[in-house]
């Protein structure tokens, strides 16, 4: 039976010191492009797996992370899990899923599992803290990053997009194509990541100086049955919208099933944009039209960032943003004359 690789081996192997491999395979220092890939790809044709009871014991750690989630249900966690999985992977950490349901006590059970060590760290994707956290003085200092989601004030690193300008950026498309009667099915206001899409909706109508009506405005809460409901309420204004702006795709799909239920074609009598580009998104029908982020990169480079804040370095000074895209699919089209 062959002998287990060790971390001399892949050393060996490279030319390297073993200090630069282990640094490489668990994230914890600087190693730098393109001995780190030279180093994975080694560890990997070697079926170099690390001594995990040893290194927990010699390092105090566990070498397993939170990640922590609304709804674990939601199809639009899937990509961020994949990226968080695969950087945690190269690591040598193991992710643990955390499921909140929105409820502040299941979420602060998380932060105490972290403080009590059963977790080097917690990858957050809530829109707001429990009340007996936001103001902890300790808080800055976990070793904790928001991926998407903004949790403004709590000093903690955020891995995100610029929700108002994406939602800016949908809106606009709306316009391009004639719609002046546009209405907005938004987030769980006043959580803050709702709010910026809001606010992007607003800029851009300013900007076309387009009137924004009372009613066209509905709250919601990302489910598609919301989005069933706030459409029913939109087509019962006497005048109702020729396009629907939804604060993701979930709530589409709801618009869209109900807009069917009434009769009204999509896009030919409504034009409806999602946002998030679920992986259902491409196949719904009709395609929708959405804003796309980068999920599966997202998860990567929190986890990456995550790696370097239980490494003991320094949080980035501002948010890390990542770009978006708006993917043009066939649920948008000029308004009906």
């Amino acid at each position: 039976m062959n002998a287990r690789p060790r971390i001399k081996d892949i050393a060996r192997q490279l030319g390297v010191s073993p200090a630069t491999v282990s640094r490489a395979l668990s994230g914890t220092g600087l190693v730098a492009e393109p001995t780190l890939s030279r180093v994975r790809e080694a560890a990997r044709a070697l079926n170099y797996r690390p001594n995990v009871p040893a290194r927990n014991l010699r390092t105090q750690r566990t070498m397993a992370v939170l990640m922590v989630v609304r709804d674990i249900g939601n199809p639009f966690y899937l990509e961020v899990v994949k990226g968080v999985e695969t950087a945690a992977r190269d690591a040598g950490y193991s992710v643990l899923m955390g499921n909140t349901e929105n409820e502040p006590e299941r979420e602060a059970s998380y932060f105490d599992m972290l403080r009590d060590g059963q977790a080097d760290g917690m990858i957050l994707m809530t829109g707001q803290l429990p009340a007996r956290l936001a103001n902890a003085p300790d808080l800055p200092r976990l070793p904790v990053v928001v991926a998407l989601e903004i949790i403004e004030g709590s000093g903690l690193p955020h891995v995100q997009i610029d929700n108002a300008a994406a939602a800016r950026m949908a809106v606009e498309h709306l316009i391009a194509l004639g719609h002046s009667r546009i209405a907005h099915i938004a987030g769980p206001l006043p959580e803050v990541m709702a709010q910026r899409r809001l606010e992007g909706f607003h800029t851009a109508m300013h900007a076309a100086r387009l009137p924004i009506p009372a009613e066209y405005e509905q709250r919601g809460d990302y489910l598609l049955r919301t989005g069933q409901a706030l459409c029913r309420t939109l087509f019962s204004l006497p005048q109702p919208p020729t396009a629907i702006f939804a604060a993701n795709d979930e709530m589409a799909f709801g618009a869209i099933n109900e807009l069917r239920r009434m009769g009204l074609r999509v896009p030919q009598d409504v034009s409806v944009v999602g946002f998030d580009d679920l992986f259902l998104s491409e196949a719904f029908y009709p395609p929708l039209t959405t804003v796309s982020q980068p999920r599966m990169e997202i998860g990567r480079q929190a986890m990456r960032l995550l790696l370097d804040r239980i490494a003991g370095e320094a949080a980035p000074a501002g948010p890390v943003e990542m770009e978006t895209v708006l993917c043009l699919r066939a649920t948008t089209a000029p308004p009906p004359q």
